[in-house]
């Protein structure tokens, strides 16, 4: 990697004494220059250089759908100006940064995902009479080449690469756009009732100081949560698109499980990111590569433990689009392709579970019937080995099914992977599911290594099988039916990959 600095200032800066102007920060001038810049150098960098602007770009594929998620959140807040940070570059170690990732609500808005980037929302009257909110996007415009910020600037295009100019924005999101750096200064200036998304921008946050409330701006929060419940046409595709492919990355992972046992759990992850790489932007989340009894730990992400023959493989994994959508799938495969009379008993009884699960989810249900449904089946399998004592509703009504099946059955899915995770509780786990929501089923049974209430024969069993369910106008439909579910289904599925 190359150092931050161009060589110029780099050298100038170790040579500097300790007082000298080259210990100024990169953006400090003097007379119009750099430190450690020749003015013969810089004036060569200012010019010779084609003109790069991009013209007769068509707008994004989502921006129809951006347009009207701003207008239903103009409706919700009239006469308000709101304000949507993007978010910053976060440090990850000295001068290296963390890949950016937007915030979910700047991207849900404008489909936008560039850093320091600001969706502001200002109550406007239009000449119609009509009062409404102009919706602006602040973003860092093209290095400015005149005074070197280009190559001299850490963050200039140079150093990181090209980004759109502001005439190219508009084109591409269908918003008017204006510099960033310009917009603290407008928001301290500001006047009437103000909400901003906490959490991404300090800068923002600190212009607006004196003029928001936190029980203001968490309900923004909350109804930005609550909108995403219900996915449109655009979301649903993205989902299957980040659904396809990770049915393509666990079948990555199934033909090189020699290779990971021979290795570690390392190599399973490896493979399966090289699938989310090159066909979308991420994974969606920490991958779970946990096999043996490395898959009774629910988040287990250090994926450094052994890989053997005979026992199962938890994979829990989903590839995230460039729109920035996930899917979240779960398979437990027997390593060498058989299930083990235990490892299938207990297999098809998640399976069963799952089953059930999945037959709940329909409009007008309960978002919690298809949780109870997997428990009241894991139950029925527990009271049945003999593992708890009946009667099942004794069991259930006392919870005592969760020392195995330990965590809910599923959640919604869509920009994250635990989505809508503020909106109220009225609205997503004691609501009701309507078509367009999408969410995980995902039971599960796990008997920890140490755990000496079961027998010796389950210890370090882990199961889960999760797929993803969107509800329909008549039922549901399985964006993940790409991937076998039942165990003798699972085994010829595997035996075929590995030929």
């Amino acid at each position: 990697m190359a150092d931050e600095l161009p060589e110029a200032l780099d050298s100038a800066a170790t040579a500097a004494g300790p007082e000298t102007e080259a210990e100024e920060p990169i953006k400090q001038r003097k007379n119009g220059l750099y430190p450690g810049v020749s003015d013969e150098l810089a004036e060569n960098m200012k010019s010779g250089w084609a003109d790069t602007e991009l013209r007769g770009l068509q707008p994004i594929p989502q921006a129809e759908h951006t347009a009207r998620r701003r207008a239903a959140l103009s409706a919700r807040f009239p006469g308000e100006r709101l304000v949507i940070p993007a978010g910053n570059l976060k440090t990850r170690s000295n001068d290296t940064e963390y890949p950016f990732r937007a915030s979910v609500e700047y991207a849900y808005l404008t489909g936008n995902q560039t850093e320091d980037g600001v969706l502001v929302l200002e109550p406007t009257t239009f000449p119609d009479g009509t009062n409404s909110h102009q919706a602006t996007i602040y973003l860092l415009p093209r290095s400015d080449r005149e005074n070197g910020e280009f190559w001299l600037d850490g963050q200039g295009e140079l150093w990181v690469g090209r980004r759109h100019s502001l005439a190219e924005a508009e084109q591409l999101y269908g918003i008017p756009a204006a510099d960033v750096r310009e917009l603290t200064g407008k928001l301290r200036e500001a006047t009437g009732p103000v909400r901003v998304v906490r959490g991404y921008d300090a800068g923002i946050e600190a212009a607006l100081t004196d003029k928001v409330t936190g029980e203001r701006d968490e309900e923004l929060r909350v109804f930005l949560s609550e909108a995403r419940l219900v996915k449109d046409e655009f979301e649903v595709g993205e989902l299957q698109k980040a659904v396809d492919s990770t049915v393509r990355g666990f079948e990555d992972v199934v033909k090189v499980l020699d290779k990971a046992e021979a290795t570690s759990e390392r190599y399973i992850e490896g493979t399966f990111f090289l699938r989310a790489r090159v066909e979308g932007n991420d994974i969606g989340y920490g991958s779970i590569c946990a096999a043996g009894p490395h898959a009774c730990t629910l988040h287990w992400v250090r994926n450094d433990g052994p890989v053997r023959s005979g026992d199962l493989l938890l994979l829990d994994a989903g590839v995230e689009t460039h729109s920035l959508y996930t899917a979240d799938v779960t398979r437990t495969l027997p390593i060498n392709g058989t299930y083990t009379e235990i490892q299938r008993k207990i297999y098809d009884a998640v399976y069963e579970a799952q089953e059930a699960g999945i037959a709940a989810v329909k409009p007008g249900a309960k978002y919690r019937d298809f949780h109870d449904a997997a428990q009241r089946v894991l139950t029925e399998k527990l009271v049945e080995w003999g593992l708890v004592e009946g009667p099942v509703e004794r069991v259930l009504e006392l919870g005592l099914q969760r020392r195995w099946t330990l965590h809910g059955t599923g959640h919604m899915l869509g920009l994250d992977v635990h989505d809508c995770a503020v909106a109220r509780t009225e609205t997503y786990v004691d609501g009701t599911l309507e078509p367009g929501m999408c969410l995980t089923v995902e039971p599960g049974l796990y008997f920890q290594a140490d755990d000496l209430t079961v027998p010796e024969e389950y210890r370090g069993i882990g199961v889960r099988i999760e797929d993803d369910i969107l509800v329909t106008e008549n039922g549901n439909r399985n964006l993940s039916v790409g991937l076998p579910r039942r165990s003798d289904e699972v085994e010829l599925w595997m035996a075929k990959l590995k030929g």
